[in-house]
């Protein structure tokens, strides 16, 4: 597999730990120095730091087990990454990708089965959050790891205390 193949799959790995809450798994994709910035845009090009980066693969593994909301009965959320533009030089490398994260909401199963002429999926999926995300890596014993991650929203976001 090419480094660019397995840089990409770096941010595969992140977006699928995001959306089961897996701290764990996505802790364990940064360096213990690695830093993580939220960024929301502020105008056309131009964002803004929200609140305090995250420092380490276990700060990052806190935060997922911590901070973000658990997914309702029926619920989750679905990354999708796209136009990855990556760089590799050596030992370390730019992945710089597209996101969008749809929530998904699926209805419950009546006990008695869906009702006459229900048909097809059932429940909604919508796009929630939009962006880039801004990623370095450095290779440390043969695997890629995430050194810097940036996340630049497209929308401002509000969090308690910020």
């Amino acid at each position: 597999m090419s480094d660019e193949r397995k840089v990409q799959e770096v941010l595969a790995r992140y977006v699928r730990a995001t959306d089961t809450r897996d701290g764990k798994a996505q802790g364990a994709l940064f360096t213990d120095d690695a830093t993580v910035q939220i960024h929301t845009k502020t105008g056309p090009g131009t964002y803004e730091p929200l609140g305090e980066p995250l420092i380490g693969g276990a700060s990052v593994q806190y935060a997922v087990e911590n901070f973000m909301a658990p997914h309702p009965e029926g619920g989750s959320s679905h990354h999708l990454t796209a136009d990855h533009i990556i760089e590799v030089d050596g030992d370390r490398a730019h992945c710089s990708a597209q996101f969008v994260v749809f929530r998904v909401r699926a209805e419950r199963r009546p006990d008695g089965g869906w009702p006459a002429g229900a048909f097809g999926a059932q429940g909604t999926v919508e796009p929630h959050e939009s962006g880039y995300y801004e990623t370095e890596l450095r290779r440390v014993d043969g695997a890629w790891k995430i050194v810097r991650h940036d996340v630049l929203l497209d929308m401002p976001m509000a969090l308690p205390g910020v």
